[in-house]
């Protein structure tokens, strides 16, 4: 137990010895709770599942149990119980932080910390992406757990970090990113024109046809980006082929 743990129950002890204000009582109690929250929740789930106990609270499968007791959706599950089995198998001392004198990661941090382990361990596949990923150095690897368990980074903090060297996207892929939101642009506008008042028929006509000429140019340009990243996606997954 730490410190600042043993402070907080002095403290909660004496409060309730006194008869505090039970706001300020349950303010200390949820502190104690709050950053080990996600942890005895994922802990919890773990257990649950693996015993199979939900069955004898009238429930036939453990994510409608989720769902419909906890109001959990199937991909925060995942992620909880994934993030729990990571810090187990990789990092077992955080579970045994206290979470008010050393912050616990957040579960999206762990998360991400164990598909990039996934990655490290076998090469992965993205969701949009046939061909697996190469593993990371791991020196990267080593950067990242700094990053999660020592810097405690959030993951969009993670994601800007680290993204572009863990899920490098493929040459022409921003530009057609760019384009394509050009595309949606143009599209949303020329739907939105007969709405606005005070544009006369013939303006409208005008315009849309502009933005018809703008999209079929639009078009041209993103043809052939789109087919030299799937030739570029198809190459990695031969190159990955004649790795395994």
């Amino acid at each position: 137990m730490t410190r600042a743990t043993e402070k907080i129950e002095a403290l909660l002890a004496r409060l309730e010895q006194s008869g505090a204000d039970p706001q300020r009582l349950e303010a200390l109690r949820r502190t104690q709770r709050f950053k080990r929250s996600w942890v005895e929740l994922a802990e919890t789930l773990v257990e649950i599942r693996q015993g199979g106990i939900f069955e004898a609270w009238g429930y036939d499968e453990f994510y409608k149990y989720c769902a419909q007791e906890l109001f959990l959706k199937r991909g925060t599950v995942d992620k909880l119980t994934m993030s729990f089995s990571t810090l187990q198998r990789l990092a077992p001392q955080v579970l045994k932080w206290d979470g008010v004198e050393r912050e616990i990661p957040s579960y999206q941090a762990v998360d991400y910390f164990s598909k990039a382990m996934g990655q490290a361990d076998r090469g992965v596949k993205a969701a949009n992406d046939p061909a697996p990923a190469a593993p990371p150095p791991r020196e990267v690897i080593k950067e990242l757990r700094h990053a999660v368990f020592d810097e405690g980074q959030s993951v969009a903090e993670l994601r800007r970090r680290f993204d572009p060297i863990l899920h490098p996207k493929p040459a022409g892929s921003e530009q057609l990113e760019i384009i394509s939101k050009a595309m949606s642009a143009a599209r949303k506008l020329a739907e939105l024109l007969p709405d606005v008042e005070g544009l006369t028929d013939k303006r409208i006509a005008d315009v849309e046809k502009a933005l018809g000429g703008l999209r079929q140019e639009l078009e041209e340009l993103a043809t052939p980006l789109r087919d030299k990243i799937e030739r570029s996606r198809k190459r990695a997954a031969k190159k990955a082929v004649g790795r395994k």
